[in-house]
């Protein structure tokens, strides 16, 4: 994992595609479980590293060894462009992977990741499902001190009732 998180931390699309070329596994993980791919978000990589190394077999349903996805991740790290893809790839927006229940939609509020949480919205996202301890996404805005995105949440319920 070594060499993959040197090249990542470079952004070195020709030093990963090289490195592609020579066997490495964009599947390779962290003792924790953290793949190659979250490690590019981590270091905040072009789009296109990204994209090279899905090209390349990187598994985007992976989930580490406490229930966070590659969705999860994205979420945190604002890439919405995979976002997208996963949602279109069928990845369940109600069906959190994190042994606590947290979702990405808490994920999202707790970050304020507002065109997240639109397109959640968009894809039917219930924003009543709640974590291990009870908590809802509306209870993280609230927690928060995130006004707007409360707003947000409670207009769409509305709409929904």
């Amino acid at each position: 994992m070594e060499q993959w998180i040197t090249l990542l931390k470079a952004n070195d699309y020709l030093g990963i595609k090289k490195f592609l070329k020579n066997g490495g596994n964009p599947n390779e993980t962290e003792e924790n479980g953290e793949s190659v791919i979250c490690f590019a978000m981590r270091y905040h990589c072009d789009s296109e590293v990204i994209d090279l190394l899905i090209e390349n077999g990187a598994n985007i349903h992976q989930v580490d060894d406490a229930g966070v996805s590659v969705f999860d991740v994205a979420v945190t790290y604002n890439n919405l462009a995979l976002i997208e893809r996963l949602i279109q790839d069928g990845f369940d927006v109600n069906n959190p992977t994190r042994k606590s229940g947290f979702t990405p939609l808490m994920a999202a509020v707790c970050y304020g990741r507002v065109e997240v949480i639109e397109k959640l919205l968009e894809m039917g996202v219930d924003i009543e499902v709640r974590d291990a301890y009870g908590l809802n996404a509306m209870d993280f805005a609230r927690k928060m001190h995130k006004k707007s995105i409360l707003a947000l949440l409670e207009r769409d319920q509305d709409g929904a009732d």
